[in-house]
């Protein structure tokens, strides 16, 4: 069995979330020994001059034992931005019809589906 096909069986739960050239995917996955941990996934849409296309994809491996500080450090980060600027998005190049959408593990389009070797890997060490 492939490295690949191996990641598609510990995948649990999986949500994403498009974000115009941007789209994050949320992935819990089982460790061997049965744990649950978290994978967050952003991809990146770039087009190429002949009109192909690539994504660029980065990943961060989540662990239970992380998720206290995590979440509480990703709050008050979030909640400074908003205070300070609002929630207002400034930007020359935002898309003003800007739309979210989330969705579930079903939807993922083909082209973005995500392979070991198109990852770059982040440790909170690196942080």
């Amino acid at each position: 069995m492939s490295d690949h096909e191996m990641m598609e069986k510990e995948e649990i739960f999986s949500k994403v979330l498009r974000a115009g050239r941007r789209t994050y995917f949320f992935d819990v996955r089982a460790t061997k020994a049965g744990d649950y941990y978290l994978t967050i996934t952003e991809s990146k849409k770039f087009t190429n001059d002949d009109g192909s296309f690539h994504y660029k994809k980065h990943k961060i491996y989540l662990y239970k034992e992380d998720f206290t500080g995590f979440t509480e450090i990703l709050n008050e980060m979030t909640n400074y931005i908003v205070e300070e600027k609002g929630e207002e998005v400034i930007s020359e190049r935002h898309q003003k019809d800007y739309q979210k959408s989330y969705d579930s593990d079903a939807s993922k389009d083909k082209d973005e589906k995500v392979s070991a070797e198109s990852f770059t890997d982040v440790s909170f060490d690196d942080i």
